[in-house]
């Protein structure tokens, strides 16, 4: 009888007033609910006699939701859209009879439109059926124009192109892949050709610093930009080491000296840092401080550098590692161990320090409206990118936390691997000598682990409790990169997965903690001793971790065979696991719904 009733209304049903039909006492003048919600001030007309459901064949304007076209959504589409379908659909007891709006629209099934589905992408596909960017085919172009600027080719990337595309069977899907891969492998070639430096000899004048001086056992090695071009310099000599490691990145330096070529492979090994020569350093004098950013940058490196002071030499080092990737004066022990122990991306700055800077700005930021938030986070980020040296690990983050922050604010969708791929697609288009750098395959690497290999096997882990997101994380940071770092480093060191577990989240306190408090030590110096002391206690924590690393790392062939163990485990503990839910979804007690 319910079905019949709500198929066919009587005349009392058709008379009631909608609105306290569904829940609601108050209405607006337009019929929309009276609240302040996205979409009910904007939503057209309903006639309240009308009953919940259309009765007939024909449809009719008040009750029509107009299709939405890719581009033209927006936040609050998402809720209107959804409130006119529940209206049309009526009931949940009035089952298939009556018209659909799907079938009013002449468009795809309901369920096709909204389940499933964020605010403002609703039809993002449907309206272009030629060029529909699922996550999967982002990531496919990605890996595409990656391979096309390693390769260099534009007729060869073409052809893997068309090759990588073809199954989705998009005609414009295709045209892009091809484009995007062309032109990557163009940019590629223009900039290898850019590593030929225009000229040599003999210079007089100002140069620029890149980076900060790198310090090595026996020299001093720092980039430097001469007219355009960069050139490193390798000072050595007691006096002259000590006068170049005080120069700090983007200050200006009155120099002389001679521009020489470098040889085919130390070219290869710098090209991705465009160094096109080297710079033989006669004579520098006065240092000019440089612009805005630059300045700014360095006030902030050295207060965490005066911060660092109050800690014994290794740990103050390794502090200013965790907190702005300052590695410099590290000892050749402590990064040979923190190697040995897996732990030595903690110390090269990526998407965790970004994401502690934005945490302790987020009070800031959540008083914000949305457009000016969004350009205070864009802000912070490009600040913290260049107060740490433009690293690749770190430009990538930072690129990957703007698209999530304009993303959010437009209301798109921020799928983690879909932001990934559109930051590796969009940098190494820019910059494609990235391409070559080991540091930004190593986060690109990790970041993929974590975000798609971490939460699966957390969730098969979860009869471990508390320990199955940090370990599925571990194991899925570690599966990133194990290709890489055996190709290039030769080992995978098995103690990674302890270490990490221990060493992770204290060294993430100590990252989240030691910016704004070093920040204070180093401008009140007085207070750096009680300020410091959390700091000591972790970076303290984080080596000793590191160092029993590297004692108990096995040797010879007993890491692979331990890695074997663990994959042979996981495989073990994801397939009962996945059992377990199959045999709950088939014989588990049903849910009152059913």
């Amino acid at each position: 009888m319910a079905r019949l009733d709500a198929i066919h209304p009587t005349k009392i049903q058709a008379t009631a007033d909608a609105a306290t039909a569904i829940g609601y006492i108050e209405r607006s003048p337009n019929g929309a609910p009276a609240i302040n919600k996205p979409g009910a001030a904007s939503a057209p007309p309903i006639r309240p006699t009308a009953p919940l459901h259309a009765a007939s064949d024909r449809s009719s304007a008040a009750y029509d939701a107009p299709p939405t076209s890719a581009g033209s959504s927006s936040p609050i589409s998402g809720p209107r859209e959804r409130m006119r379908v529940r209206y049309q659909r009526g009931p949940s007891m009035s089952g298939a009879s009556g018209p659909r709006l799907a079938d009013m629209r002449g468009g795809a099934d309901i369920d096709e439109l909204t389940a499933g589905q964020p605010y403002g992408t609703a039809a993002a596909d449907q309206g272009h059926p030629g060029l529909q960017l699922s996550d999967f085919r982002v990531v496919v172009l990605a890996i595409v124009v990656a391979v096309s600027v390693w390769v260099g080719e534009p007729l060869i990337a073409a052809a893997l192109a068309l090759v990588a595309v073809l199954p989705f069977r998009s005609v414009v899907l295709i045209a892009v892949a091809i484009v995007l891969a062309a032109g990557g492998a163009l940019r590629s070639d223009h900039a290898w050709n850019g590593l030929r430096p225009d000229q040599l000899g003999h210079f007089e004048g100002w140069v620029r610093l890149v980076d900060d001086p790198q310090p090595y056992p026996s020299s001093t090695r720092v980039i430097v930009d001469v007219d355009g071009e960069r050139y490193e310099i390798w000072s050595r000599g007691r006096a002259q080491q000590l006068r170049v490691r005080e120069w700090r990145g983007g200050q200006w330096i009155s120099v002389s000296g001679r521009r020489t070529q470098l040889d085919a492979q130390r070219a290869g090994r710098v090209a991705w840092q465009h160094v096109v020569g080297e710079f033989d350093l006669d004579w520098a004098s006065d240092v000019d401080e440089g612009g805005p950013i630059a300045v700014a940058s360095n006030r902030v490196r050295r207060a965490i550098e005066r911060a660092a002071t109050a800690l014994p030499d290794d740990d103050g080092a390794l502090f200013r590692g965790l907190v702005v990737g300052d590695d410099r004066d590290q000892p050749r022990a402590m990064i040979n161990r923190f190697r040995a122990s897996g732990l030595s991306h903690l110390t090269a700055v990526s998407g965790q320090n970004v994401a502690f800077v934005l945490a302790a700005c987020g009070p800031l930021l959540r008083r914000l409206r949305r457009w000016p938030r969004l350009g205070v986070t864009v802000g912070l980020i490009l600040w913290f990118v260049a107060l740490t040296r433009f690293e690749p690990s770190i430009v990538r983050a930072g690129t990957m936390a703007s698209l999530s922050a304009v993303a959010y604010a437009t209301g798109r969708e921020r799928a983690p691997i879909r932001i990934l791929a559109l930051a590796v697609l969009g940098l190494v288009l820019v910059d494609p000598l990235l391409v070559w750098s080991i540091g930004f395959w190593l986060s690109v690497g990790a970041t993929t682990g974590v975000i798609t290999v971490g939460p699966a096997l957390a969730k098969r882990f979860e009869a471990l409790g508390p320990f199955a997101l940090p370990l599925g994380i571990t194991l899925g940071a570690q599966a990133g990169v194990m290709i890489p770092v055996t190709l290039v480093f030769g080992r995978l060191p098995l103690v990674s997965i302890p270490a990490n577990l221990l060493a992770v989240p204290v060294a993430g306190a100590v990252m989240l903690y030691g910016l704004p408090a070093g920040l204070v030590a180093g401008w009140l110096p007085v207070t750096a001793p009680v300020l410091m002391a959390p700091a000591r206690l972790g970076t303290r924590w984080v080596d000793t971790v590191a160092l029993l690393g590297e004692r108990l790392e096995p040797g010879g062939v007993w890491p692979w065979v331990g890695w074997s163990v663990v994959a042979t485990v996981s495989a073990i503990c994801v397939a009962v696991s996945v059992r377990r839910g199959k045999n709950q979804s088939l014989h588990g007690d049903p849910s009152p719904d059913r």
